[in-house]
């Protein structure tokens, strides 16, 4: 009997050898897939009823309404807050809402709108605190854990067993990252936190503040951040055609990115109209007015034209490749713990560890027994030290006494003699008086 074994390749094999391409069709060891089906069209003989398909996803997207997640960061003081304002139209932040001084966290804040009959589920993700810090080298990896946490949470949701219809997509669809108006372009920390961004999130630039700006520097800077993004190798978020776009609003777009804006909460009356504004003693800026800066492009870019496009780059691309390391990491996880699956094998290493680990515990045991020896032998110098000291300090007292007493004593001795010598009667005369007695 002829016996063959049909290797088939691994889930590692297959992951690794696919990728999506620009297109969004997939590659396999560089040949297309392609489906056996033929691209004609065949007449219909009357109705059938698919022509209302279109109805149908109008009416369950109004029923479900969607959800949008959008991050912004920046340093403090850029008016982020009030640009989300202005651009919903929304106090999504309060007017009274102070300013932090906490060390850079996430919050999040969700917002559920309604426009002609569209419900859209908001969620604002702020990154308070970022580049306040005296070291900011590290300023990305709360953000960057933040929006891998999310894709974690959909992930986990999306392969249980018993999982839902409708996940919840609390995934992070857009990051605006808003630049201080300093006509430099962008600092090192916004290269850094870039770099670690761009291959996780959608990502539109903004130099916030535009009118402290004059239009030459607005010009300058919007071109230097530009050159900058394309030396480091940072990808933004990329307008595609739209077929229901106007000819030409993509390039539109794209050229007046990184978009230069002015975010107000005040209102000002001009020719008869109230509109959104900032008044200065020199003039008026007007938010929604395409010569003064870029807003009316970014809220037409961000909402109008592509935010489902947002959605679904977030999706098929970005999602795709975090779910693609997931699965990889974990047959990289799996295929190490099977090369240790000898029983043999685990005993022995188990064993070598752990006398690993009792020669350690008696290394270290030994070296506190020898620093307290060395404490306990420094404290006897220093106390036989001492005890010398006092002993030679006590021997040189005697010794002054002695002396002391000597030198008395000698003076006694010569003042008796003296004594006799000047007085010889009273000396006869006390020796008679002890002879009587």
């Amino acid at each position: 009997m002829d016996t063959r074994t049909i290797s088939r390749p691994s889930i590692c094999e297959e992951l690794s050898s696919f990728h999506m391409t620009s297109n969004g069709q997939s590659q396999k060891g560089g040949k297309k897939w392609e489906k056996g089906v033929s691209s004609a069209y065949s007449e219909l003989r009357g109705f059938v009823g698919f022509s209302y398909l279109p109805n149908q996803v109008h009416g369950n997207a109004l029923k479900k309404g969607f959800e949008f997640t959008i991050m912004v960061v920046g340093e403090s003081g850029l008016g982020k807050s009030t640009l989300l304002n202005t651009l919903f139209m929304a106090d999504i932040y309060p007017p009274e809402r102070k300013p932090r001084s906490k060390p850079l966290h996430i919050e999040e804040n969700v917002v559920h709108l309604v426009e002609n009959g569209v419900k859209l589920a908001l969620t604002v993700v702020d990154t308070p605190g970022f580049g306040d810090a005296i070291d900011n080298n590290n300023s990305w990896k709360p953000i960057v854990q933040y929006i891998d946490q999310q894709y974690l949470k959909y992930f986990e949701a999306e392969t249980k067993i018993n999982r839902s219809v409708n996940i919840p997509d609390q995934r992070v669809h857009c990051c605006l990252y808003f630049v201080p108006p300093n006509g430099d372009g962008l600092k090192a920390l916004d290269i850094q936190v870039l770099q670690k961004l761009h291959d996780r999130v959608n990502i539109i630039p903004i130099i916030a503040k535009a009118d402290t700006l004059l239009p030459e520097e607005c010009q300058r800077m919007k071109e230097t951040i530009l050159n900058q993004i394309e030396e480091n190798g940072i990808q933004i978020y990329d307008f595609p055609e739209t077929e229901s776009g106007r000819p030409g609003e993509q390039m539109l777009f794209k050229d007046r990115l990184p978009f230069a804006v002015v975010g107000s909460s005040d209102f000002c009356e001009i020719n008869g109209k109230n509109v959104r504004c900032r008044k200065y003693p020199w003039g008026v800026v007007e938010v929604e007015n395409p010569e003064h800066n870029d807003f009316t492009y970014l809220k037409n870019s961000l909402i109008k034209s592509y935010m489902l496009d947002l959605v679904d780059v977030t999706n098929y691309v970005h999602y795709e490749n975090f779910r693609c390391r997931q699965m990889l990491s974990a047959c990289d996880h799996h295929n190490a713990s099977e090369l240790t699956m000898d029983p043999f094998t685990q005993i022995e290493e188990e064993r070598r560890q752990h006398q690993r680990h009792l020669e350690k515990m008696e290394s270290d045991i030994n070296q506190v027994f020898e620093q307290k020896i060395k404490e306990k032998m420094e404290k006897l110098a220093k106390l036989e030290e001492e005890l010398a000291r006092r002993t030679m300090d006590n021997n040189q007292q005697l010794e002054q006494k002695r002396a002391m007493i000597q030198e008395k004593m000698k003076t006694l001795a010569d003042d008796k003699f003296r004594f006799k010598e000047e007085h010889p009667s009273f000396t006869h005369s006390a020796s008679a008086d002890s002879l009587k007695e």
